[in-house]
């Protein structure tokens, strides 16, 4: 994360830099996110979305006040990097991601998965290296995209790159593709935001389903804020409302 433009910023202020940066009110939190529904996204201005409403129960249950921001990726993560009292979600946690954050959660697994129109019966694959003529759709520059063409897919070829996911799943739903990868998540949101159920589409293999998404908070931030929000979210995991906030994103 770069420091530069942000510190220019608080220079022109005419504040000293550690000023800037204070400590934050005491039981305050600043939630940054992306667009990437249904986990979090903007609708008529307002954040939404599952790892949004649960950070907002969870915040709740530990007793601290709560903002939220939803900006593009890159000034997300350069406006979390400016703030202690900041959590940036929703994070995939790694190993070369482990000690950039105080972790929270999980918030939910993360399967990316490739898929076919469950109406195409004449498609079958059970291996890359089976995929022929067809194409398989990605977003553009996206971790799934790079790691397909580190696998020796080739763009415009082998591969379909789309701006987002409601793109390409309307390429699939046109015929202008055969797969798609897609994080389970959101082909259950962009299908329901079709009117389509999720039995439209149909897992032919499974992509990256190792990994989950997190909270993540400075390795600077009040270890027990962190605690506080642990406990929080472990709480509405054993009395439901946990999963009666996945059903109503997830069905």
């Amino acid at each position: 994360m770069k420091r530069r433009h942000c510190l220019a910023l608080i220079g022109l202020t005419g504040l000293p830099v550690q000023a800037a940066l204070a400590a934050p009110a005491p039981g305050r939190l600043l939630g940054v996110t992306e667009n990437l529904p249904p986990l979090n996204y903007l609708e008529d201005q307002r954040p939404q979305g599952f790892s949004v409403e649960l950070l907002r129960l969870m915040a709740r249950e530990a007793g601290l006040d709560l903002d939220l921001e939803v900006l593009p990726w890159q000034r997300a993560m350069q406006l979390a990097e400016s703030r202690r009292d900041s959590i940036l979600f929703s994070l995939t946690r790694s190993p070369e991601r482990e000690a950039q954050f105080q972790w929270v959660g999980p918030i939910a697994q993360r399967r990316i998965l490739i898929y076919k129109l469950a109406s195409r019966t004449d498609l079958a694959l059970t291996q890359l290296a089976e995929l022929g003529d067809a194409r398989i759709g990605v977003v553009r520059d996206s971790a799934t995209d790079r790691a397909l063409q580190a696998a020796g897919l080739r763009p415009g070829i082998e591969l379909e790159q789309g701006l987002d996911d409601p793109t390409n799943v309307r390429k699939l739903l046109a015929g202008r593709m055969e797969y798609i990868t897609l994080l389970d998540w959101a082909a259950a949101w962009h299908l329901r935001q079709l009117h389509l159920p999720y039995a439209t589409l149909q897992v032919v293999m499974e992509h990256d389903v190792g990994k989950s998404y997190w909270y993540g908070l400075r390795p600077d931030a009040d270890p027990a804020v962190v605690r506080r929000l642990q406990a929080a979210l472990d709480t509405l995991r054993r009395d439901g409302r946990y999963e009666a906030l996945k059903r109503r994103y997830f069905r």
